[in-house]
Parts: structure tokens; C-alpha cells; sequence
């Protein structure tokens, strides 16, 4: 598939509560990372690994994302729904292929470009390593850890729920997913099945729904470092990332900021 085909979503709807008064006046996914917004750096990482078409699904407070100059689409119900409700919105106005991202993390352009090289209809970026970052942002990782194991051909089995021994656990799902054309429709036809769906449920559930279908779903290692931002606990994670030279913001063209 040639990446100029692949339009970029980002599920940038909420509010991010758990960032406090951080997001009193903006977005979740406006919150700054070393003076840029983390949908910024998420548009540069997508821009330099080839996706030149963004969409952002906005909702709380919507309009501020105006200034970066993408198309963006509403969840009216953003305050009732999660990912898979905004990605339903997407749906609505995106037909094609697409690479979806989160808009609470920040990830390196290679990461991108490995998951845009897979070939299969459903394809997620997981993080084989994710037992350091974890233990950088919890005292028990297990407290937000999900289940995930992957087969020796690299289709994921299961993904999503609660775990005990973190030992047990191949991977974290990193909030980057790429469906096909077919993919799409694949991931539509799950979430029509039942009204509760579309307001329900969250990503993890839904991919593992489709695995419990028999939809392969390929697993994509991570080829660079990344994190995610859900508190200010993670910010400042983030921030020594940073400073580590474990994340770096590229301009559109390529060059670091």
C-alpha cells in the first residue's frame, strides 16, 4: 500500500480528567510535552512516516484544535463514549484505509513506519518491553496492565484483560492501529452488532472481540521508545524520556526540535 493512500486518525475527544486542572482549558491531547502539544508531536511522527492526510476527532472543546489546520470530525457525545464511539464518528467520514492513534502518546516516527509495513487487514504496535516503562509509571504495574499473548506467527490471542502475574504478559498494546479497507469494514460490522457497543466499548474489548471471531489481528513489536500520558505521573515520565533522548520531536521535514 503506498502511504499516501492511508489517512491518519487521531482520537483526540476527551478531556483526560486525570490530568486535573491541566485540561480546565484544553484537550487532553493539547496538554504540552517539552513546549509542543502531544497531538503535535503525534502529526509529526504520522507526517514523517508518510501519513500526509490527518483527521482529528475532537470533541471537548474542539475548536482549539483549529490552529494545526487538519480536518477534524465531532463526537457530540464524546463525554459518554470512548475510543470506539469516536472512531465511529470517523467512520462516518473516512471510507479508506487508516492509520488510528491515540492522542495521550507520544511515539517515534519508526514506530509508525514498522506498523504501516504490515500487511495485514487489522494490524496493532505493542511494546515487547513494556515491563520498564510500566515500572517507571506504577508501583504495581499490574494495576494498569492488560492481558496480551501473541502466537508464534504474530496474531495476537488475547488482549485486554486483567492480569495478576505480570510475568504472563507478552505485551501492552500501545494505542496505534492500522486497518485495511477491509479492515474498516471489519471493525464497523463488531461494533453494529450491538447497540451498547458503539458506547461501551473500549478498544482493547473490541480488538479482543474480534479475535474471539476469528479476525486475525497481527501484532506489531515496537522499533522505538514511546510513552503515554494519562496523568501528571506520566508527564513527568515523559518529560525524563525527554530528556533521556528517548523521545524527540521532529519537525515535518525530518529535523529534530
Amino acid at each position: 500500500m503506498n502511504n499516501n493512500e492511508i489517512q491518519g486518525l487521531i482520537l483526540a475527544a476527551g478531556r483526560g480528567s486525570r490530568l486535573l486542572s491541566m485540561t480546565d482549558d484544553r484537550p487532553k491531547g493539547l496538554v504540552e510535552l517539552n513546549g509542543h502539544a502531544l497531538v503535535e508531536w503525534q502529526i509529526a511522527s504520522l507526517e514523517n512516516a508518510g501519513v500526509q492526510n490527518t483527521t482529528i476527532v475532537t470533541g471537548y472543546l474542539g475548536h482549539k484544535f483549529e490552529r494545526f489546520g487538519l480536518s477534524t470530525v465531532s463526537n457530540p457525545d464524546w463525554n459518554k463514549t470512548n475510543m470506539v464511539g469516536s472512531l465511529m464518528c470517523a467512520f462516518e467520514e473516512v471510507k479508506g484505509p487508516v492509520l488510528i492513534s491515540y492522542s495521550d502518546i507520544v511515539y517515534r516516527p519508526e514506530l509508525v513506519a514498522s506498523l504501516l509495513e504490515c500487511s495485514a487487514d487489522v494490524a496493532i504496535s505493542y511494546d515487547p518491553d513494556w515491563l520498564e516503562l510500566w515500572q517507571r509509571r506504577f508501583d504495581d504495574p499490574c494495576e494498569d496492565a492488560e492481558s496480551f499473548r501473541i502466537g508464534d506467527d504474530g496474531y495476537i490471542t488475547e488482549i485486554g484483560k486483567r492480569v495478576a502475574d505480570p510475568m504472563e504478559v507478552q505485551g501492552q498494546f500501545m494505542g496505534l492501529i492500522k486497518l485495511s479497507e477491509k479492515g474498516v469494514s471489519l471493525v464497523t460490522d463488531m461494533v453494529l452488532s450491538k447497540p451498547e457497543y458503539r458506547s461501551k466499548l473500549d478498544m482493547t474489548s473490541l480488538l479482543n472481540l474480534l479475535i474471539e471471531a476469528g479476525v486475525k489481528v497481527k501484532g506489531v513489536p515496537a522499533n522505538g521508545h514511546w510513552c503515554e500520558v494519562d496523568d501528571q505521573a506520566d508527564l513527568k515520565v515523559a518529560q525524563a524520556l525527554v530528556k533521556e533522548g528517548r523521545l524527540v520531536l521532529q519537525a515535518r521535514g525530518g529535523r529534530a526540535t
